[in-house]
């Protein structure tokens, strides 16, 4: 027997269900692991709003040399009503992904059995599809600023400007074209808006033509953002690889967990694809102040992020296991209250569990 494979794992739990949903997902991850001939080597951080609170900062000033001794970064939530938003989103989450070239953001779209969805094309037609985001630049490259306020109440401006690099665009594209050549339906969507944004949408349009015309075997097509919107509701079984910019896929990528049944249910990867640093995984639902401390935040979403970690440090055979069950626990009508059921955040890490065999 060869010796045991132990992952270095950061846990940042930061904000609000944050907490509680990485703490299900790591009882979940180490009980898969107890059965298997790997382990997990976790470390806490207690970055966040309250870290703020105490120091001003939202994560230690030298948090990402700290975090680059890791293999991947375990996130939970960002953000607190006594910190504005766009404070604790760059100080944190952000600082990372762009601090580690995070460049690529994967985020499936899956329909649960046992989950009811608001889609009537969800109980007859199989639905799957994958929304690939570009993480670094785009919308959210954070270039700009505000200015003129000396010249009295009313009069300050702000400048907010996205960047599109021939690079960048490249680089997520072909990443989507890649990940579409290994599923059964080969089909690449791209998202745009080069109808109204003239240059940076027309730089990505030129982009994904010519990286199509070098992937013969994967069907391609584009779609303004505006109509995308409406094909996410009306065509869903149209969809396999969606790629798009930073904001577009933000907001797609929300909309189709929704459409499958909650944004509970959402997982994501924020992937470093060089690996020259580490990835980090993350729910996608947010810290849900309103229900933080009850118990009852719905952590499948946490659950389905540790499975793409599982796969990303190269386990995919447990990374499907857990896929697995996670669709045997709402299968079965263990679900959380936004999803109609009863089920608390300990009760569904349970059930996981237990459906792992």
């Amino acid at each position: 027997m060869g010796a045991m494979k132990t992952f270095r794992i950061a846990a940042v739990p930061a904000d609000g269900v944050g907490r509680e949903v990485v703490a299900a997902g790591r009882e979940v991850l180490d009980a898969l692991a107890s059965a298997g001939d790997f382990a997990f080597d976790w470390a806490e951080f207690d970055w966040g709003c309250d870290y703020y609170q105490r120091t001003g900062r939202m994560m230690a000033e030298d948090g990402l040399d700290q975090l680059k001794a890791f293999d991947a970064v375990y996130f939970g939530a960002v953000g607190w009503p006594s910190v504005p938003d766009h404070v604790s989103l760059w100080g944190l989450r952000l600082a990372v992904c762009q601090g580690f070239d995070q460049w690529a953001n994967v985020r499936p779209v899956r329909f649960l059995p046992g989950v009811t969805s608001p889609l009537r094309k969800a109980d007859h037609v199989p639905l799957d599809w994958v929304v690939v985001r570009e993480n670094s630049e785009g919308e959210y490259a954070g270039l700009g600023g505000r200015n003129l306020a000396a010249r009295g109440p009313g009069s300050e401006v702000a400048v907010q400007s996205s960047l599109f690099t021939e690079a960048g665009c490249e680089r997520i594209i072909r990443y989507a074209f890649e990940l579409a050549a290994t599923r059964e339906r080969k089909h690449v969507t791209s998202v745009t808006k080069s109808n109204a944004q003239q240059f940076g949408m027309v730089l990505w349009d030129d982009v994904f033509r010519r990286v199509a015309a070098e992937y013969p075997h994967v069907d391609s097509d584009s779609c303004l953002v505006d109509a995308m919107a409406a094909r996410f509701v009306l065509r869903p079984e149209e969809l396999s690889v969606v790629v798009a910019s930073n904001l577009h896929a933000d907001i797609l990528s929300d909309l189709g967990s929704a459409l499958a049944g909650s944004l509970g249910l959402a997982a994501s990867a924020n992937l470093n694809p060089e690996r020259r640093f580490p990835s980090m995984f993350e729910p996608v639902h947010g810290s849900a102040p309103d229900i933080a401390g009850q118990g009852i935040a719905n952590p499948i979403g946490a659950i389905g992020s540790a499975a793409l970690m599982l796969d990303h440090l190269g386990l995919p055979d447990e990374a499907a296991r857990l896929e697995r069950a996670i669709e045997a626990t709402t299968a079965a009508g263990v679900l959380p209250r936004d999803l109609g059921g009863t089920a608390s955040t300990k009760e569904i890490a349970l059930a996981v569990i237990d459906s792992l065999g």
